[in-house]
């Protein structure tokens, strides 16, 4: 028999891989992605307008881009193996006031009836300036429990006055749910959407958790529809693997825990970049950046995790997790304004951009033109002195009138005029048309054409700075470990002109432009469960670990796949479990050859600011390589220094997955961690005025990289671990990692 051509043979084994595909719902187009599941390649991306005025709304879009993907990539149905989607429905909704009518049946019985009469009665919730959610109220007492027909009543009557869904919210019903649940079963009953306090958050506080339940009904009836309906297209596709969808926190959770918790897919867009960050750009320490047209979202990881915040809307608290991420109106297609003399001068870049301004980059013209600036004013309300250009083509013999288009300069436009954009960057402009743009300018205002582009990328850039120090303040970060790495069509605009001038390292993202996409496609299914708990036993703790890993063992994760990571917040009282995992384990080693030692040497090296010769290999397991260094750390201003350890911990195929600034490690086997754990938390604890203070530990164990920080004792740390060792071979290695803090 004739051997098949090898690469013949590899296009017959891509036709028939498994497929991932993720769509990101964004505020001009929404992508939509095709991995190989195996390798993660990409096989197809297109892109659609995002749907915002369609009677379906941002489903239509999805749908658009989904069929397109299918059809462009022939890809058969039965193939696809994930599919998941962002959406903007959720914070677009609060954003216009564009939500339902919410009838709140608020309950408490005995000494706190009348306080809990008062904390459900939330009236007009203010979603975003000039928008409100209204809500009518009932109150029942439950010192006795009420009989089925008093519930029914208060439904009925909260309907008449005009709620279209009803939020139940009992006092203490985080410990007794039973009121809650009875009320929701006989709104259903009726055809009407419901929800309940408990079923949002099983954290203790009424008026938040009301109110976090009453925005969470208020959602029901937009969201409802439009899963229903793309859900419904993806089975008429014949895709028959589950409907996942984007959460706030960077993971993802099925379609029928979205039905009951629209709420937590709140700002899923912004999500979806930080989730491409974690799995696809193995970021371990770092600042992530993803730069669309008008706006750029920023965000810390630490350890490999994105930062999570609290909730809020309309300046209120909510019992919500959303990822720390902050957004600055300057972008890739930022407007600079003009100040007008001799010599003129750029004197702010931003907020309002060309494609909302109708106007065209120059980076993107066909040819160079002869250019003539006005100042305009984009929008009413909007300064009078944003740059706009207008004239002719000076390419031909012939002069060729253009009056219906016009063109700004963008940092787009000044990046490329700075030889800082990649030829294969999505971003990558037209160098004759940039060229006679600045020339142009740069003589209008008597001053030099690389000035002006230096003027406007310093000016946007500087918005940037100031909330990436801040995130490293906030975060703690080392800024000699962290990264800057750029996201999002726009990310070569911003992104080497900022790392540049803050002296730290930068890359941009492979496939910049569908980054979003690539994060939904690759996004773990997460759940997160919170109690409040006095001085929890190791009983409590492993019982919300063992809660949070069937919530996503029953959405479909692999159990091989899942971490579990605990966090207990002393001053509040509240442990929190999230755990994550995918729907079938992906070796992403596969993304990369495996590397020399002399290259993860190197590799670690680079990373510690230190010569190879200073950097060694401490352990190793069949899937990681820890390294240690020795570096000269100086304190008050240079005056002192003192010797840091510190730690790399890189992967087979060269990510860096673990950065600690100093730190020690010991080798063990399973049977033996608990002891290593105990040995470095005793090493390196701290005294100070809230007694003792341990060392965050982590382990490697297997395939994972456990995270055991933000435990108060070695006890908790040694009892959490004893799951993630449990099953490894009686003979393999466990390296137990603790991070010092001196």
């Amino acid at each position: 028999m004739t051997q098949e051509p090898k690469s013949k043979a590899k296009s017959t084994a891509k036709a028939k891989s498994k497929v991932r595909v993720g769509i990101d719902v964004g505020g001009t187009f929404t992508h939509a992605v095709a991995l190989d599941s195996e390798s993660l390649e990409m096989i197809e991306k297109v892109k659609v307008h995002t749907t915002h005025t369609a009677k379906e709304g941002v489903a239509k879009g999805i749908i658009d881009a989904l069929q397109l993907l299918l059809e462009k990539a022939s890809i058969e149905p039965e193939r696809v193996a994930f599919i998941a989607h962002s959406t903007t429905q959720a914070t677009n909704a609060l954003l216009e006031g564009d939500v339902a009518t919410v009838g709140v049946i608020g309950m408490g019985g005995g000494l706190n009836a009348f306080m809990s009469n008062l904390s459900t009665q939330v009236g007009k919730i203010e979603l975003a300036p000039g928008k409100f959610l209204k809500t009518f109220h009932r109150f029942i007492d439950t010192t006795h429990s009420p009989k089925d027909e008093i519930l029914s009543a208060a439904i009925d009557e909260l309907v008449k006055d005009g709620a279209v869904a009803i939020a139940a919210s009992e006092a203490f019903a985080v410990d007794n749910a039973d009121n809650e649940k009875r009320v929701v079963e006989l709104a259903r009953s009726k055809g009407i959407l419901a929800t309940c306090g408990s079923e949002v958050s099983q954290l203790y506080g009424l008026k938040v958790r009301t109110r976090t339940a009453v925005i969470n009904a208020s959602m029901l009836p937009r969201m409802l529809d439009s899963a229903n309906m793309t859900e419904k297209s993806v089975r008429e596709a014949g895709i028959k693997a589950p409907l996942m969808i984007m959460r706030s926190d960077g993971g993802v959770m099925d379609i029928a825990a979205m039905r009951e918790r629209p709420i937590l897919t709140m700002l899923s867009g912004p999500a979806a970049g930080v989730a491409a960050a974690m799995m696809y750009l193995h970021i371990s320490d770092g600042i992530f950046l993803e730069v669309g047209g008008t706006s750029t979202d920023i965000s810390a990881i630490v350890n490999g995790k994105a930062r999570i915040k609290s909730g809020e809307i309309g300046g209120h608290r909510i019992y919500t997790n959303t990822l720390d991420i902050r957004t600055v109106g300057v972008a890739g297609g930022s407007m600079p304004r003009i100040k007008t003399g001799s010599p003129g001068e750029i004197i702010d870049v931003g907020p309002r951009s060309a494609h909302i301004a109708g106007l065209k980059y120059v980076a993107f013209a066909s040819e160079a033109m002869d250019l003539k600036s006005e100042l305009i004013q984009p929008f009413e309300g909007d300064p009078k002195d944003y740059l706009a250009l207008a004239g002719s083509a000076t390419t031909t013999g012939e002069v060729k009138q253009e009056p219906s288009t016009r063109y700004t300069l963008t940092p787009t436009c000044a990046s490329n005029f700075l030889g800082l954009v990649a030829d294969d960057d999505s971003a990558k402009g037209n160098s004759e048309a940039i060229s006679a743009a600045f020339d142009g300018l740069s003589k209008e205002l008597k001053t030099e054409p690389q000035k002006l582009a230096n003027d406007m990328l310093t000016l946007a850039t500087a918005k940037v700075e100031s909330v990436v120090l801040a995130l490293i303040k906030d975060n703690k970060l080392d800024p000699s470990m962290v990264t800057l790495v750029g996201g999002g069509g726009g990310a070569a605009a911003i992104v080497p002109f900022l790392a540049e001038k803050m002296k730290l390292n930068h890359k941009l993202s492979q496939h910049s432009d569908v980054v979003s996409a690539i994060g939904v496609a690759l996004a773990l299914i997460r759940e997160t469960v919170e109690r409040q708990v006095v001085n929890p036993t190791n009983d409590d703790i492993l019982k919300l670990r063992d809660e949070a890993q069937t919530a996503v063992l029953k959405m479909g994760a692999d159990p091989a796949s899942i971490e579990i990571h605990i966090e207990i917040d002393s001053r509040a009282n509240i442990i929190r479990a999230t755990a994550c995992g995918a729907t079938s384990v992906t070796d992403t080693d596969k993304l990369k050859k495996d590397l020399s030692d002399e290259e993860k040497v190197n590799l670690a090296a680079e990373s510690m600011h230190a010569p190879p010769t200073d950097v060694s290999l401490k352990a190793g397991t069949d899937h990681f390589s820890v390294y240690g260094g020795k570096v000269m750390a100086k304190k008050f201003f240079g005056l002192l220094q003192n010797e840091i350890n510190p730690i790399r911990v890189i992967d087979r195929s060269g990510n860096i997955r673990l950065q600690i600034r100093d730190g020690d490690c010991l080798v063990s086997t399973p049977s033996e961690s608990g002891r290593a754990i105990n040995q470095l938390v005793e090493a390196h604890s701290q005294w100070g005025d809230a007694g003792k203070v341990i060392p965050s530990i982590f382990l490697l164990a297997g395939p994972k990289l456990v995270d055991l920080s933000g435990l108060m004792d070695a006890s908790q740390v040694t009892t959490l671990s004893a799951p993630e060792v449990e099953k490894l071979p009686a003979d393999a290695k466990v390296v137990a990692i603790a991070s010092i803090d001196r």
